[in-house]
């Protein structure tokens, strides 16, 4: 049997194919149990090892027999002979180099997972989890974009067709760099302001932002756009360079501390000290309020009433809302029980009965 499969290797060049084939694939089997034993091995004691076995398994799968496969047809005597072979081996190129790409993006994956487990976003002072995660986050869909662009050029750089193309535009570089800027000015802007947001972060995730007027927290932030989650359960999807280029708010750039404000409007009669008492025990009463600023003032008048303003603090703009909302509807309830004359009202003067009389006597002898 040695000697019928050597005479094969000796005189048929499809034999030796499948030969090398066949013994490609037997290697691959064997390399990569050894390859998993070993892993998982190390992994029970490394969640991120853990976590890129378990991303980088499928790309794996592939990549192991394709490689074999070419480090096989490498050695064969008469590879670079025959056209058949000469278009599997580059076949087999191109799918290397995807397989390699597939699994690049996969790690990048593992890396993000790894990060989410190690700053989770659950905790009351999460400034520095949503820091390091809205980094984590958006260079890692650069480093997509960019692993994705590589890979895509590999495997054209590997067709001579393409090859005799990219030298002829080289040759003209002025004009198609030109051309090929204006096509890919909207891809390149929002690389550069991905770039931007997770170096100077503006807006990180879960930070609470006014965006034309609408209220919500940054959802979700990719590559090309920024989902806002509204508080009515919409969602705003902004451009990234948006951000770069239009002014909004932050209500959690550095804190998510903020203090809130309710305005009442009261008659010039209601005395201010009963309100400035009620105001402090309803802030002690309320699990929103954080010990911080609790103030009632009078904040502007007119000729017929006079502005409260209750300033009031919270951690946060959720419990700050609801906060105020217990200042306002405690602060009126008190009022209408204690002072329901002190509501807002409409001031006449009426002449008296004997100026009345007066003028009905006049205008009767006239």
């Amino acid at each position: 049997m040695f000697d019928s499969l050597l005479r094969w290797w000796q005189h048929d060049p499809w034999a030796r194919f499948a030969m090398a084939v066949g013994g490609a694939l037997v290697g691959a089997v064997l390399l990569r149990a050894l390859a998993y034993a070993t892993l998982r091995r190390s992994a029970k004691r490394r969640p991120l090892l853990a976590d890129l076995l378990g991303r980088a398994s499928a790309p794996m799968e592939w990549l192991i027999p394709l490689l074999m496969m070419a480090v096989a047809l490498r050695v064969l005597p008469d590879a670079d002979v025959f056209p058949a072979f000469v278009l599997v081996q580059h076949a087999l190129v191109i799918a290397l180099m995807v397989a390699l790409t597939w699994l690049v993006l996969r790690s990048l994956g593992a890396f993000e997972l790894a990060a989410i487990r190690k700053y989770p976003l659950d905790v009351s002072d999460n400034l520095a989890a949503r820091r390091m995660l809205t980094q984590v986050r958006v260079l890692r869909r650069t480093a997509d974009v960019l692993v994705l662009m590589l890979g895509a050029s590999a495997v054209l750089l590997t067709i001579p067709g393409v090859r005799q193309l990219g030298t002829s535009l080289l040759a003209s570089a002025g004009v198609a760099g030109i051309v090929l800027g204006m096509a890919a000015k909207p891809v390149l802007s929002n690389l550069i302001a991905g770039l931007q947001i997770a170096l100077t972060q503006p807006i990180r995730l879960d930070d609470v932002v006014i965006i034309q007027g609408e209220w919500g927290r940054i959802e979700e932030i990719t590559g090309s756009y920024v989902v806002v989650r509204i508080w009515d359960e919409r969602r705003m999807v902004v451009p990234l360079g948006w951000f770069m280029e239009n002014p909004f708010q932050n209500w959690t750039r550095n804190s998510a501390q903020l203090m809130g404000t309710v305005f009442l409007w009261m008659d010039f009669g209601v005395p201010t000290e009963p309100l400035r008492e009620e105001l402090g025990r309803l802030c002690r009463a309320a699990a929103e309020w954080d010990g911080r600023v609790c103030v009632l003032q009078v904040t502007g008048a007119d000729e017929r009433a006079m502005q409260l303003r209750a300033l009031v603090s919270s951690t946060d703009s959720g419990r700050n809302f609801d906060l105020r909302c217990k200042v306002r509807e405690g602060l009126i309830a008190f009022i209408q029980s204690r002072y329901p004359e002190a509501l807002p009202r409409l001031r006449t003067e009426l002449p008296d009965h004997r100026e009345r009389v007066e003028t009905q006597q006049t205008g009767t002898a006239a």
